[in-house]
């Protein structure tokens, strides 16, 4: 989904404006939509905290080590997805 003019073309041809359904609805996520609750992790030095509602752990840096966070309901997402497709 490409985004130009204020509109979201999708693959299949219709387009919303931002009004339709709000700019968040259509947006391109990267996260896993984990909701309010959750951890935040370092990957490289294995801190963890607990996730800010409205900050995305990627954000974030460790203040042990200086890495970035990442969501810790993601990287375990991830993991079993590798796992599964072996």
């Amino acid at each position: 989904m490409k985004k130009a003019n204020n509109y979201f073309h999708h693959d299949d041809g219709h387009h919303h404006g931002e009004g339709h359904h709000g700019e968040g609805h259509h947006k391109n996520r990267t996260g896993g939509g984990f909701g309010p609750n959750g951890v935040c992790v370092c990957l490289k030095c294995g801190y963890s905290m607990k996730h800010q509602r409205g900050i995305k752990c990627t954000t974030l840096k460790c203040p042990d080590c200086g890495h970035v966070l990442a969501r810790k309901e993601l990287v375990d997402q991830k993991k079993a997805k590798k796992k599964q497709n072996r």
